[in-house]
């Protein structure tokens, strides 16, 4: 369903009676649920925002945000939990299992086939047609997917595992999972089974011969617009994906003569201290204990080991961190009913200060560096010249024909290596050129050929880039430059009238400039607190206008006009076009600083807030014009 982009519909916070129906409506689908658990997913007091959007099928989706992400999505009534949310919960559903090579296809869209179910020692778990699973890959027990079963586990198995299994509904790496923080998948270890209890589950469910010899060549089938997709998976029998599960993640019981539990004792302190000491930042506090387990914790556990709290003496992650309140390393409360928070650390406590982070192997560290988000850096946009038919001429002989794309800087070289090699500089007066029929034709209006003999170096120069045709180059970090004829559209802030005189800000042209619409609405949504929706730009084909209400220009140049990055400057060619900044409220003010980027592009970049603010004797005023040509700079007291 979110397989590809989806369009934004509104974006409003959610009101409280609409808090307590949410409630109540996941506490009926998602009977497992304790009340403190939906006290913790639905939080009384934290933002928690109704995001309406229509996926590319035309489906209307309502989703709820909570934390900047998805946590809950609503489809025809029917309420469903996203991954981030089952990663706190990952046993909220009966969860089946696959192959990792086979989550490539359903981020594609696809849906499960049976054949490309992994039978777990104990069987299948127990649905029925139409229930919710949830889907996770070997050896990993956080969900992948979501689904719909298409028959009953009594029915697969009558089938021989043959034939669609679930209809998928949303993935990790999906559309939906980007909107959120796009944290990495969790590692938490499957459930331990007893020997008597596999050997129970094994009597109570057969599995024919023939299915196993089936089970050797898996198949993942599953149908996208353009028609079915096949992936065959890794060949392993029955007996081999058992002993793979069973002995997964248990191998290191023994290792230094330490328990299991020690063991995990040892892992879950290691992952507090490394998750206080490199993750979480004094601003990020107040913050939800499952937030902090499942986005901070999940993370710093090392690559090849499962971090899992039930395993450890602890059993509890409250027990763990009142253990770490009375060691006085955090200090964790109850903000509201049912829900823990951290809401302070201390970061000079001789445990933090005192732990080594430790060196990431080769293989995570290249994993970790092609999935971390990457700061925002604008485009760098350079003007050219294209030549035109009507000044060939002029330029063929220093190799360039028609459609050639030229600097500045090439085009008046071109011309004074033209002026000297034909002799056409004035003897007399070494600041005139003599114009030869050629430059003529090339660059004097019709009623001027008769009258003009000669020209200055300047009006010649100045005349030969007006007849040839504007274009540009934007070169994007770590990609190759895009060349386009034309004139670059400035990015235009107006401010338009709504009913009962009520005034909104629209921002259109943010594409060029790798910005992305839907992130900027959600940016300038939580910094202005105001309601904010992504629209069609009238007139404009695949082009997409964030409207904000009230008068948003100050938070606008915020966004696009910081000042500094980590103390260093920003260059003042980053963005070349900004209009509609001066309409900005004149008490509020207007931030006016050097042309930055924001971070908000679409082009792999990640989301947050740009630089510091700086003293006014710094500051520089970037003015534009429409062509995307900067303009001298003034001081900035002419404001």
């Amino acid at each position: 369903m979110f397989a590809k982009a989806f369009r934004v519909k509104s974006n409003t916070a959610i009101k409280g009676s609409d808090r307590r129906k949410l409630r109540a409506d996941v506490t009926t689908a998602f009977p497992t649920l304790g009340t403190d658990q939906v006290s913790e997913l639905v939080p009384g007091k934290e933002d928690l925002n109704i995001v309406k959007l229509y996926a590319h099928k035309g489906d209307v989706v309502t989703v709820y945000v909570s934390g900047g992400n998805p946590i809950l999505f609503e489809l025809e009534k029917n309420l469903y939990p996203t991954v981030y949310t089952l990663w706190s919960y990952p046993d909220l559903l009966p969860t089946f299992t696959t192959w990792p090579t086979v989550l490539e296809k359903l981020v594609g869209g696809a849906d499960l086939m049976l054949p490309g179910l992994v039978m777990p020692p104990a069987g299948l778990p127990q649905v029925q047609k139409g229930d919710l699973c949830a889907i996770s890959l070997v050896g990993n027990r956080a969900p992948v997917a979501i689904g719909v079963a298409a028959m009953s586990t009594a029915e697969m198995l009558t089938s021989g595992l043959k034939g669609r299994g679930f209809s998928v509904l949303h993935t990790y790496q999906d559309h939906l999972w980007r909107s959120g923080n796009k944290s990495s998948l969790p590692s938490i270890a499957p459930l331990a089974l007893n020997s008597a209890d596999v050997h129970e589950e094994k009597g109570a469910v057969q599995v024919d011969s023939t299915l196993r010899g089936d089970m050797r060549h898996m198949t993942l089938e599953g149908e996208e617009e353009n028609g079915e997709v096949h992936q065959v998976c890794e060949e392993k029998s029955l007996s081999e994906a058992s002993e793979d599960t069973s002995t997964g993640g248990l191998n290191q019981d023994s290792a230094d003569g330490k328990t299991l539990q020690e063991q995990m004792d040892e892992l879950l302190q290691r992952c507090f201290l490394h998750a206080l000491k490199c993750r979480v930042k004094k601003t990020d506090l107040p913050l939800l204990t499952s937030t902090f387990l499942g986005s901070h914790m999940f993370s710093c556990c090392p690559d090849g080991r499962q971090l899992d709290i039930k395993k450890s003496s602890y059993k509890k992650l409250s027990k763990f961190l009142q253990q770490m309140q009375q060691e006085q390393i955090i200090q964790v409360k109850e903000l509201s009913k049912g829900v823990e928070s951290i809401v302070a650390v201390d970061w000079k406590h001789p445990r933090i200060t005192s732990f080594v982070i430790p060196e990431p192997s080769p293989t995570s560290q290249t994993i970790q560096e092609g999935s971390r988000e990457q700061p925002y850096h604008p485009p760098d946009i350079k003007p050219l010249y294209c030549v035109p038919a009507s000044m060939t001429l002029l330029f063929q002989e220093s190799g360039h024909k028609k459609g050639s794309f030229l600097e500045g800087s090439e085009v008046r070289s071109i011309i004074i290596n033209y002026a000297k090699k034909n002799d056409l500089v004035d003897a007399d007066n070494k600041n005139l050129v003599k114009l030869d029929p050629i430059l003529c034709d090339c660059i004097l209006e019709k009623n001027e050929q008769h009258t003009v003999m000669k020209l200055p170096w300047d009006s010649l120069l100045a005349r030969c880039l007006e007849k040839l045709q504007p274009a540009y180059q934007v070169t994007f970090p770590g990609q190759e430059p895009i060349v386009k004829k034309g004139k670059i559209c400035p990015i235009d802030i107006t401010l338009a009238q709504r009913a009962s005189n009520k005034k909104v800000t629209v921002v259109r042209n943010l594409e060029a400039y790798g910005l992305d619409p839907y992130s900027v609405a959600a940016i300038l949504q939580q910094r202005c607190q105001a309601s904010s929706t992504v629209t069609p730009s009238p007139g404009a084909k695949d082009s997409l206008q964030v409207q904000i209400q009230g008068n948003q220009v100050h938070h606008l140049s915020w966004l696009l006009l910081g000042t500094e990055v980590d103390g260093e400057p920003r260059p003042t060619s980053s963005l070349r076009a900004v209009l509609g900044l001066a309409r900005a409220s004149k008490q509020k003010g207007l931030q006016v600083g050097r042309i930055g980027g924001s971070p908000l592009c679409n082009q792999g970049n990640s989301l947050g807030s740009t630089g510091r603010s700086q003293s006014p004797s710094g500051r520089r005023e970037a003015v534009l014009e429409a062509n995307g040509e900067p303009k001298q700079p003034r001081p900035s007291s002419a404001l």
